[in-house]
């Protein structure tokens, strides 16, 4: 039975083969990790990196533009009542990004 090293050797053989490993994006460029890779927890890097290469990002980046859409929207709501909602909404998910950070910060896990 092949070690997890061999498998991945094979694979990267086959795709080389196939031109599919050709066809990826940042082929034969160099990696590009002035985007906090290094300041990502070392665990999570490689997780991160696989969702920012297939162009999404983590749920807590995602929840801080949510955030900075809703404030914008505040700013130029005249109704009392949506604003106070657009103020609801905004709390809550600052208290979600609060807690998923903590616990990141705490277990490096979500």
């Amino acid at each position: 039975m092949p070690t997890i090293d061999e498998h991945i050797a094979q694979r990267l053989r086959e795709s080389q083969r196939s031109g599919e490993l050709a066809r990826a994006r940042s082929y034969g460029k160099p990696l590009a990790f002035g985007d906090g890779y290094f300041e990502t927890p070392e665990e999570l890097r490689l997780g991160y990196k696989i969702l920012k290469d297939a162009g999404y990002v983590p749920a807590e980046v995602e929840m801080f533009k949510q955030v900075a859409a809703l404030r914008e929207q505040l700013q130029s709501a005249k109704d009392e009542a949506e604003q106070a909602a657009l103020r609801a909404r905004i709390f809550d998910l600052g208290q979600r990004i609060a807690v998923r950070l903590e616990k990141l910060r705490n277990t490096r896990k979500l």
